[in-house]
C-alpha cells in the first residue's frame, strides 16, 4: 500500500471500501456518511449492484466510499461474494481497489464477524474496525477491551451505533489518521496471523511465482491471497480467464490430494484462533436488556406456521389499501400539475404539429406514467420497512418450506421478493445463490413476480372495469392481490417444471441469518425512496419518453389525404390511416381471440420495451383520436376506455368489459416485456440462449392464459 499523504498522491479521490457480513450495518454507515451524495449502478462489466458515494473527512479530503456486497468470508462461495474478494485482493482490473477498508462488525456477535475481519487484515491493507450495534452489546452485558483488540489485530477500533448516528465523528477522525499516517500496524503493532499447517503453506509458497505471472497475487501476503482464491471457488465467476481458472483448479486438486478435508480444517483452525482473541478482549457483565429474548418472542408470532402467514397477508392487504386510498391525494396533485402544463402550452403556442407533440405526445405520455409514482413509492416503502426491521429474512424463512416443494429454497425468495419492486435487481440478487442450478432457475422465474412496472397497467385496467363509484376499495384491493398471487403461483409452477425437466437435481439447503429486530432507520428509508424515485423518473424521462414520442409520430403520420368532397376526416379515420393504425390492423387477427382490438394490440407491441409504455400508449392513442387541440387527462383516458365499443359506433358492444380488462392484466402478469431485464439476464447467463428462452416461454404463457380467461369467461356467460 502507498503510505503517502493524500496531497502527495494522484489527484483521484481516495477510495474507501465498506466490508462486512450481511446485516452488520454497512448500509446504515454508508447512508450516514454519504447522504444524498450517492449513486447506484453496476460494477463495470458485471451485473452486481454497485453503491458508491462521496463524503469529506475531518480534514476536508473528498473521499469515495464503496459499499461492497456482504460476505461471511474471502473464500467465496458465490459470485456476489467473489466481487468483494476480488476488490480487496486487487485481482480484477474491473473493480475498485480501496486505499482503506472499514471493517463493519456486529459488536454483540464479535466471534462470528471476526472471521472475515481477520482474513482482510491478513491481506496487509490499512483497516479500521467499526464495532457497530454497541447498544445491543451493552444491553447484553458485553464489554470489549478496545485497546487489547487494537494491539492484537494491528488496527484502530471505533465503537459505533450507526442507527443513532453515534460514532460517526470518531470514524471520520480514524479515517483521516490512517490515510495520513499510512498503515496503522506501525502505531498499533503488527497484527497476529493464523498459522497455516506447514504442508499447506509449503505447497502454496511453491506455486506463488506462477500465480504472480498469471496476475493472481500482486502484493502483500501472497500465500494467503492464493489460498482465498482457491478455497470454495465459484467456477462460473467472471473474474478468471481460462488460464487462471485452470491454475486455480490445479492448485485446489493438489491441496486435496495432500490432505483431504483441508478446507474444513482451516475453517476450524481459524475459529479456534478467533476464540483466543475473544477470550482476551471480551467479557460479559450484567445483562440490561436481552434483545435476543425480545426477538424470540416476536418470532413466535411472525414465524408461526399459521399466524405468520396471516400477518404477512395482512401486511400485503394494508399495502394495497394504501395504494388505492392514500396515494390518491398526491396523484391528484400530479394530475393538476400536468393539466396546468398542458394549458400553458396550448395558450403559448400556435396550433400545429409541434404543439400536438408536446400535449398529445410528451405530456400525455409522461402523465400516464408519472401519475403512478406515489403508488409505486408506497410499494417501495413497505419493502424498505421489511428490510430495515429484519422482517424480510423472516419472510424468506416462511417461504423456505413452500419453495422447497418446487425445488428451490428460501434464499431464492430474496431475489423473487426484490423482483416485486423491479426484476433487474432481483435477477442480480440471484448472485448470492451458491448452487448454479438454483441460480439459473431463480433468474428464469424472477420476472414473473409482479414488478412495479406492471402496477400502472393493473391500476388502469381496474379503473376501466367498472365506474369508480360502483367499485369498493376492497374489490380493488382484492383484484390487485389476485394479480400478485397469480405471479407468485406462476413463478412457483415454472420453478417446479424447470427443476424436474430443465435443471434436474436437489435444491441446496438454505443457510440464512435471522437478524435481531430493530426500529427502522427513517433516514435510510428516505434515502431508499429518493433513490428509487430518481430511477423511476429517469426511466420515465428517457426510455418511456422516447417511445412515447415515437408512438405519437406513428399515430400522426402519414396524414390522411384531403377528401375531394370537402368533408374533413374524423380523428378516428386519421388514426386508422396512420402507421400505428395500419400496423394495428395487421396484428389484430392475432390478438382478437383474446378479445382485444387493434389499439390494444399496438399497446401490447410497444410495451415489449417496458410494461409501463402500455399506459402511455393508450394515453397517446386516445389523445390523438379525441382532439386536435389538447390532450385528455388521466380520468378522461379511463372514461374513454369505458365508452370504447368494438365496432366504433356509440351504441355498439363495449370493448373494455371486465373480462377483457381482466385478460389484459393476466397477460401482463406472465409477459416478459422488459428490455432492461432481458439485457441483465443475457449478461448474467453469459449469452442469448436463456434470455430468448425466457421471452418465448413467458410470452407464450401470457397469450395462452389471456386466451383462456377470455374464451372460458365468455363461454360461461361473463362479459
Amino acid at each position: 500500500m502507498n503510505s503517502k499523504r493524500p496531497d502527495e498522491m494522484s489527484t483521484r479521490d481516495l477510495t474507501i471500501a465498506l466490508v462486512g457480513n450481511p446485516n452488520a450495518g454497512k448500509t446504515t454507515i454508508f447512508n450516514a456518511l454519504t447522504g444524498l451524495r450517492q449513486k447506484v449502478g453496476n460494477y463495470p462489466g458485471i451485473t452486481v449492484e454497485r453503491k458508491a458515494g462521496t463524503f469529506f473527512s475531518q480534514h476536508g479530503e473528498k473521499l469515495t466510499l464503496i459499499d461492497l456486497p456482504g460476505t461471511y468470508s474471502l473464500s467465496a462461495r458465490s459470485p456476489d461474494e467473489a466481487v468483494t474478494r476480488d476488490a480487496l485482493m486487487s485481482h480484477s482490473p474491473q473493480l475498485d481497489h480501496p486505499d482503506l477498508v472499514i471493517l463493519v462488525l456486529d459488536a454483540s456477535n464479535l466471534a462470528r464477524h471476526l472471521y472475515l475481519a481477520t482474513q482482510v487484515i491478513e491481506l496487509r491493507m490499512p483497516c479500521i474496525l467499526a464495532l457497530n450495534m454497541m447498544d445491543v452489546a451493552r444491553n447484553a452485558g458485553i464489554v470489549i477491551d478496545t485497546e487489547k483488540l487494537e494491539s492484537l489485530l494491528g488496527a484502530p477500533v471505533v465503537l459505533m451505533d450507526a442507527s443513532r448516528n453515534q460514532g460517526m465523528t470518531e470514524l471520520k477522525i480514524g479515517i483521516s489518521r490512517v490515510l495520513n499516517q499510512g498503515n496503522p500496524a506501525k502505531e498499533y503493532g503488527s497484527p497476529q496471523h493464523m498459522a497455516l499447517p506447514s504442508q499447506i503453506g509449503t505447497l502454496l509458497d511453491q506455486r506463488i511465482p506462477e500465480a504472480e505471472k498469471l496476475g493472481l497475487c500482486q502484493s502483500g501476503n501472497g500465500i494467503l491471497r492464493l489460498l482465498y482464491l482457491v478455497s470454495h471457488h465459484d467456477s462460473e465467476h467472471f473474474g478468471f480467464n481460462p488460464e487462471q481458472l485452470s491454475f486455480v483448479r490445479q492448485v485446489k486438486n493438489e491441496l486435496t490430494a495432500l490432505e483431504a478435508g483441508w478446507e474444513d480444517r482451516l475453517v476450524s483452525n481459524r475459529y479456534d484462533w478467533i476464540e483466543t482473541i475473544v477470550e482476551k478482549t471480551v467479557r460479559r457483565g450484567e445483562v440490561i436488556s436481552d434483545s435476543a429474548v425480545t426477538t424470540d418472542r416476536i418470532d413466535r408470532w411472525l414465524l408461526h406456521p399459521v399466524l405468520g402467514w396471516v400477518i404477512l397477508a395482512g401486511m400485503l392487504f394494508s399495502m394495497f389499501f394504501l395504494i388505492f386510498s392514500f396515494a390518491q391525494i398526491p396523484m391528484g396533485m400530479i394530475e393538476s400539475l400536468m393539466s396546468w402544463l398542458r394549458d400553458q402550452v396550448v395558450n403559448l403556442m400556435p396550433a400545429g404539429d409541434l404543439r400536438d407533440l408536446l400535449t398529445d405526445g410528451v405530456l400525455s405520455g409522461l402523465e400516464g406514467i408519472v401519475i403512478f409514482l406515489p403508488q409505486i413509492l408506497i410499494l417501495f416503502f413497505f419493502i424498505s420497512i421489511m428490510e430495515e426491521t429484519g422482517y424480510m429474512a423472516r419472510v424468506a424463512f416462511l417461504m423456505d418450506r413452500l419453495m422447497g416443494r418446487v425445488g428451490l429454497n428460501g434464499k431464492s425468495f430474496v431475489p423473487l421478493l426484490s423482483s416485486y419492486a423491479c426484476a433487474v435487481p432481483g435477477v442480480m440478487a440471484a448472485r448470492t445463490i451458491e448452487n448454479p442450478k438454483d441460480r439459473l432457475i431463480t433468474i428464469l422465474v424472477a420476472p414473473l413476480a409482479s414488478c412495479s412496472a406492471r402496477l400502472p397497467v393493473y391500476l388502469l385496467m381496474i379503473a376501466a372495469m367498472v365506474p369508480e363509484e360502483q367499485m369498493s376499495i376492497w374489490v380493488k384491493v382484492g383484484l390487485m392481490f389476485l394479480m400478485y398471487f397469480l405471479g407468485t403461483i406462476g413463478a412457483f409452477a415454472f420453478a417446479w417444471i424447470f427443476r424436474h425437466f430443465l435443471a434436474k437435481g436437489q435444491a441446496s439447503p438454505m443457510l440464512l441469518e435471522l437478524p435481531p429486530y430493530r426500529m427502522p432507520r427513517w433516514k435510510s428509508v428516505g434515502l431508499f425512496l429518493w433513490e428509487r424515485a430518481q430511477i423511476f423518473i429517469r426511466r420515465a424521462g428517457t426510455i418511456i419518453l422516447g417511445l412515447t414520442i415515437l408512438m405519437w409520430a406513428a399515430t400522426t403520420w402519414p396524414k390522411f389525404p384531403e377528401s375531394q368532397s370537402g368533408n374533413p376526416p374524423t380523428d378516428a379515420q386519421k388514426l386508422e390511416y396512420s402507421l400505428a393504425g395500419r400496423l394495428g390492423k395487421i396484428i389484430e387477427p392475432v390478438v382478437s381471440p383474446l378479445g382485444y382490438d387493434w389499439k390494444i394490440g399496438i399497446g401490447l407491441l410497444t410495451s415489449f420495451a417496458a410494461r409501463e409504455v402500455f399506459v402511455s400508449t393508450m394515453a397517446v392513442i386516445y389523445s390523438v383520436e379525441e382532439s386536435d387541440d389538447e390532450a385528455i387527462t388521466r380520468k378522461q383516458v379511463r372514461d374513454k376506455l369505458a365508452m370504447e365499443t368494438r365496432d366504433g359506433t356509440p351504441d355498439g358492444p363495449p370493448l373494455y368489459t371486465p373480462l377483457v380488462c381482466l385478460g389484459i392484466m393476466v397477460f401482463y402478469v406472465f409477459a416478459m416485456q422488459c428490455l432492461s431485464t432481458v439485457a441483465v439476464v443475457k449478461r448474467e447467463t453469459g449469452g442469448w440462449k436463456w434470455p430468448i428462452f425466457q421471452i418465448v416461454y413467458m410470452t407464450a404463457t401470457a397469450y395462452i392464459m389471456a386466451l383462456l380467461v377470455f374464451q372460458i369467461g365468455r363461454a360461461l356467460g361473463f362479459s
